[in-house]
């Protein structure tokens, strides 16, 4: 038997009763013989975005992982696996402190995160905290873009409270999403009339010039060529200049490529091009997962930037999934403008912070939520820049930053 049949039967063989023990995972040969496992969990658990399948989070390790150490939680009742806390550990700098901060396997490239768990999630969740509070090999546990109303949120308070823990959280991200329905003629007709005109009128333009088309690659066919073009689009314009593109680091250049090739295994991939006659002008890179469409990347060629050519491919690929019944497009990070144009409704995203309750956690608690929120205010920017100036001197060697 094969596929979700073959992972469901064993998971209801299991006694209910039994007891969650937990394997920790740390070696990085551990770390990859944990696939079929992971992949068990993901499947079972219900996913609805590819951020915590096994291939996304394995492709971040091995891209941004120098720094720090796993420490993945795999809980299990009995001898079956029924989550797994995705957790690394990472030494930083808060306010010139050192702090061992555990957390997701996150950083900017990471659009959502979370605990995953397939069944009996309060037990879990009292099972994580249990064996947190017992090893107190952190200075800081920050779970960072959990989305709103998830779980996480609201246990892991409740279970670090009556430790004498200080906890924090920030709103992070509202990320703009489309619900593709009931038809592309309907919504398209509900933007705003302007937005309608201004991509009218540029279609118009840009045909005058010759063909205008949407080319996919969704397969390793053409997908070494496809990538090395839609990099090189991405930097094209300002992102090129500021050195924020991808192709400007080599850590963040190597996970999108080798995300390329495993979301293509998967059948996740969807790299998308406006062509004009035979010239690739603009480039999305996406990913479709459980009939959802996720907006990692996009990019443009300046010498077309009067047509709007990334709004112009957007429209393209938007029409394709009403055709095609997609059910959502995400556009993912934050709540831009141009994203606006196209989305009404966003899903928002929170950091959830733990700080123990040694002195050390006191202190770092109340810089971070208490000390820096009052010196934002603009009526203490003299004292702000004060800080700013004695922090400059600091002497300390900072590994990572965390401020």
């Amino acid at each position: 038997m094969t596929g979700p049949a073959a992972i469901a039967a064993p998971l209801e063989k299991a006694p209910v009763h039994a007891a969650i023990r937990i394997e920790t995972i740390t070696g990085h040969q551990s770390f990859l013989d944990l696939e079929p496992v992971w992949n068990e969990v993901a499947e079972a658990a219900g996913l609805d975005h590819p951020f915590l399948e096994y291939a996304w989070v394995r492709t971040w390790w091995e891209s941004f992982g120098a720094g720090s150490t796993l420490h993945v939680l795999v809980l299990r009742a009995g001898d079956r696996p029924i989550a797994i806390a995705p957790l690394i550990l990472t030494p930083i700098h808060m306010w010139g402190i050192k702090v061992r901060r555990l957390g997701f396997f996150y950083n900017a490239h990471v659009p959502r995160a979370d605990f995953l768990i397939a069944e009996r999630r309060e037990e879990v969740y009292r099972a994580i905290w249990a064996y947190l509070s017992r090893n107190r090999f952190w200075d800081l546990l920050q779970l960072c873009q959990l989305p709103e109303g998830c779980q996480t949120l609201e246990e892991m308070p409740k279970l670090a409270a009556p430790g004498q823990c200080r906890i924090g959280v920030w709103a992070s991200e509202a990320s703009p999403y489309v619900p593709l329905r009931p038809s592309w003629e309907e919504y398209f007709d509900s933007l705003a009339a302007k937005h309608r005109s201004n991509l009218r009128n540029r279609f118009k333009r840009l045909k005058a010039t010759g063909p205008v088309e949407m080319e996919a690659i969704t397969s390793a066919e053409g997908l070494a060529e496809g990538v090395e073009d839609g990099l090189r689009l991405e930097a094209a314009a300002w992102k090129g200049e500021a050195e924020t593109a991808i192709s400007c680091d080599r850590a963040t250049s190597r996970f999108y490529s080798t995300l390329a090739g495993r979301a293509a295994d998967h059948g996740w991939l969807g790299l998308h091009f406006l062509r004009a006659g035979s010239t690739r002008i603009a480039f999305d890179y996406s990913l479709s997962y459980k009939n959802r469409i996720h907006l990692l990347k996009l990019g443009y060629d300046p010498a077309y930037a009067r047509f709007s050519p990334s709004n112009l491919l957007l429209c393209l690929v938007l029409q394709n999934a009403f055709e095609q019944g997609v059910a959502e497009y995400e556009f993912l990070g934050a709540d831009a403008d141009w994203k606006l144009s196209w989305a009404r409704q966003v899903k928002r995203h929170y950091w959830l912070f733990v700080f123990p309750g040694t002195f050390k956690g006191r202190f770092l608690y109340l810089v971070k939520f208490q000390l820096v929120p009052l010196l934002k205010r603009p009526s203490l920017r003299h004292v702000r820049r004060f800080f700013q100036r004695a922090a400059a001197h600091w002497p300390h060697r900072v590994v990572r930053r965390e401020d």
